[in-house]
């Protein structure tokens, strides 16, 4: 690399949960700079979620990060040129960009949902990835699809 690495930001946690993980959460939902709208949308999913959520004794904070962890992938296909041709090569991923693919996910298969406003369908998507349901983990269950189908070039490695 020419430049040096970039150093991480330190997230501060936030006012509610005085979680890390849940502010890194708002800021993908975050448009526009409107963090405060985020973070209002966050908390109405939760309180929905814990309404929602039936006779389970976890809290609904627990539900999302049992759904964001049953959305997480742990191996990823990469495309890599050998010889002329392109080969999808099966990769273990990075502990923080699981986190980050896992939000990305369950943000963007929420607001693909059909439900009036965007805390609602942040709910519903938790509660069915917390059920191990939902189009997130089906994108999570595809990508390990895809490097299981493509083990054989995994010799390929960088």
């Amino acid at each position: 690399m020419r430049k040096t690495k970039a150093k991480k930001r330190i997230l501060l946690p936030d006012p509610k949960f005085n979680d890390q993980l849940v502010t890194r959460f708002v800021n993908n939902i975050m448009k526009d700079g409107k963090k405060s709208l985020a973070f209002k949308i966050f908390y109405d999913a939760l309180n929905i979620v814990e309404t929602k959520k039936g006779d389970t004794e976890k809290t609904s904070l627990d539900l999302w990060k049992d759904a964001l962890s049953n959305v997480m992938p742990h191996v990823e296909v990469r495309s890599r040129r050998v010889g002329g041709a392109n080969f999808q090569i099966p990769m273990p991923i990075r502990p923080d960009r699981k986190i980050s693919m896992a939000m990305k996910w369950l943000i963007k298969y929420a607001s693909d949902r059909n439900e009036k406003s965007m805390a609602q369908r942040l709910a519903s998507e938790i509660i069915a990835a917390a059920k191990e349901e939902g189009a997130a983990v089906k994108k999570k269950t595809d990508t390990h699809r895809m490097a299981e189908a493509n083990k054989a070039f995994s010799h390929f490695k960088f």
